[in-house]
């Protein structure tokens, strides 16, 4: 039984994964056909694309009445992109030398988030006015990104197939099947080991839903370019702290879990302080990257022991 369920949450996170992927090159394909500006494209559907996991996750956990599955993945989520995925970018990158100039306002943002996530929380319940309020924030970053960063796309040659609009919408149906199939097996996993389901979300769905970052910013550390793996990882986090937890909201009250408000959201403050502190240095050295994945690993030995 304890195999079947997790072979099952194996594909399912996995049909999310290449969905959300998939999801994304479409977008972006449909988004230039039609003129969308490269702002837009970048700092929105890129930025959604990244994060389609945890949202599909959200949502889905929200319609199966399992909301305390929400703030593990995206507090979860954004630890293990701090400590596993920035750990793993400096660890490889060929260069360790940041741009100071590069996220002067991301910085605060991110801090700003992970904060409120914090103080939203301590009452134990989120609402859809809160949700809201989190959107606005998300809108508020969105608009400041597309006004002020460049982003470099594929060149094209602004041509449509037919495969582009059948893929987007093959997508968004594997991640709504994918996500069912995640929750309910996380669920049925949880039961079985007789562990919280929040654990296996701050831990299992938050490293598979963590792959698109991971791939992303590893492969530009070792092309050298770590303050691209960097801004890809604050970029998320932003998102996931005010986007999946808004958006989630407006399907339901969401629910915080004992292991999330005691070890999660404490842990996800401390390693986004650490990434401030950090990137405040120019010159970063390969030890940074190891304390991060050391603490990474406590962190996970903390949620299960």
């Amino acid at each position: 039984m304890l195999f079947l369920q997790s072979l099952i949450f194996v594909v399912s996170l996995f049909v999310i994964v290449k969905s959300a992927d998939y999801f994304t090159q479409s977008a972006e394909r449909i988004g230039l056909y039609i003129g969308l500006s490269p702002f837009i494209i970048g700092t929105i559907i890129l930025s959604i694309g990244t994060s389609l996991p945890e949202l599909a996750t959200s949502i889905a956990a929200v319609f199966q009445h399992h909301s305390e599955i929400v703030v593990a993945d995206v507090v979860g989520s954004n630890t293990t992109n701090i400590l596993l995925v920035v750990g793993l970018s400096i660890v490889f990158s060929k260069n360790t030398t940041l741009d100071h100039n590069a996220s002067l306002v991301d910085l605060p943002i991110l801090v700003a988030s992970a904060f409120f996530v914090y103080l939203s929380f301590i009452e134990g319940s989120f609402n859809i006015i809160q949700g809201v309020f989190f959107l606005l924030a998300l809108a508020v970053y969105v608009s400041y990104a597309a006004s002020t960063k460049k982003v470099f796309l594929e060149e094209s040659d602004n041509k449509l197939s037919l495969k582009d609009p059948l893929l987007l919408i093959l997508s968004v149906v594997f991640l709504n099947f994918g996500s069912k199939y995640t929750i309910k097996s996380i669920v049925q996993i949880a039961t079985i080991l007789n562990i919280s389901p929040g654990v296996i979300a701050a831990t299992a769905i938050a490293l598979g839903t963590s792959l698109p970052e991971l791939l992303v910013s590893v492969t530009a550390a070792k092309k050298g370019k770590l303050d691209i793996a960097i801004g890809n990882v604050i970029g998320s986090n932003i998102f996931n702290a005010f986007g999946v937890i808004g958006i989630s909201s407006i399907f339901g009250e969401i629910h915080i879990g004992q292991s999330t408000a005691k070890i999660g959201i404490p842990y996800m403050l401390i390693s986004t302080l650490l990434l401030v502190f950090v990137v405040q240095n120019k010159k970063l050295s390969k030890w940074v990257g190891i304390t991060f994945l050391i603490l990474y690993f406590y962190y996970i030995y903390q949620l299960f022991f």
